[in-house]
């Protein structure tokens, strides 16, 4: 991680989102009520009339979002995470991903670092809901230069999309001219003692654990799982065969996200230890850094974890 520069993933979001709308004049933004908040305000300002305040109706704006999809625009619909996903769960199914219709959802505030609005607000379990669509690409940018490529690619692709993106500020892993594939796992950093797989707010903590480890002896391989459906099964079966450890890093609830794809990758291919980093239940109103401390989402606990995972590797377990 070469920079100590931080971006906000939902406001760059929203500037890439007003730059598209000036290139492709088949999109159209629909939200609820929070548009200040995830910065698809910015595209309302500048295009009207092909912007849609539903309120907090999310039900009514994915519906929207479909017709809109079947009329050959390009709709992106987009609110909190939380609101984004489990309310309107039903319409997205049957409205959206069976049809398989070209709607690119955001998800904005995810995890628990939407800090002190509390649980409620917290989306700890929509990357879950989210990849058991069929057909729904899901994806979970680390950065803003990786926000960014990421809603250009989905505006391009055909296609559901959802694109998961957070309230806070977080580190900037990717430099000048970073070219995001869909798809495909990203090594952020080479390593054979361990590997350690992230999405997210989680990715910086990885590779600062990595780093850790590394002034110790250990050497832990460090991928960007930005894409979580389709997975690069791949990519985690080499990682489980070059390392023979595995720890996964997510901010969502441990069932469901991305421990669980790739536990399932590597039982299916390649079965190794395998720790994961994700959380355990609700959690509650606070700091953002101080709720990451107190459910285990930091870089020590991914330091820790990948320490469990060497003694299981030694134990043959």
């Amino acid at each position: 991680m070469a920079t100590t520069a931080t971006s906000v993933t939902r406001e760059v979001f929203g500037l890439t989102l007003l730059a598209l709308g000036r290139e492709k004049p088949d999109i159209v933004v629909v939200g609820g009520d929070l548009n200040v908040s995830t910065f698809a305000s910015l595209f309302g300002k500048e295009f009207p009339l092909r912007f849609f305040d539903l309120g907090p109706a999310e039900q009514n704006m994915m519906s929207m979002a479909a017709g809109f999809a079947s009329s050959g625009k390009i709709p992106f619909a987009n609110t909190f995470a939380v609101f984004g996903t489990s309310r309107p769960y039903d319409q997205i199914r049957v409205g959206i991903a069976q049809p398989g219709l070209n709607v690119k959802i955001v998800g904005s505030h995810s995890g628990i670092t939407v800090g002190e609005d509390g649980v409620s607000a917290q989306s700890i379990e929509d990357i879950a809901l989210m990849v058991a669509l069929p057909g729904f690409t899901v994806i979970v940018p680390a950065d803003g230069p990786e926000t960014a490529a990421v809603v250009r690619v989905a505006a391009r692709e055909r296609g559901p999309f959802y694109i998961r993106v957070s309230r806070a500020a977080t580190p900037v892993v990717h430099g000048e001219g970073y070219q995001f594939r869909l798809g495909a796992a990203e090594v952020m950093r080479p390593g054979r003692d361990a590997a350690i797989i992230a999405c997210g707010t989680m990715v910086a903590p990885a590779v600062a654990a990595a780093e850790s480890l590394a002034r110790t002896g250990v050497e832990c391989r460090v991928i960007n799982m930005a894409t979580l459906q389709p997975l690069d099964k791949e990519a985690v079966l080499q990682a489980a065969r070059g390392t023979g450890a595995i720890v996964t890093a997510e901010e969502h609830y441990i069932n469901g996200g991305l421990g669980s794809l790739v536990a399932a990758a590597i039982g299916q291919g390649s079965p190794v230890p395998v720790e994961m980093v994700a959380l355990h239940g609700y959690a509650e109103s606070g700091r953002p850094e101080q709720l990451v401390a107190k459910y285990g989402l930091t870089a020590s606990d991914v330091e820790r974890a990948v320490r469990r995972a060497l003694e299981r590797k030694t134990k043959g377990r």
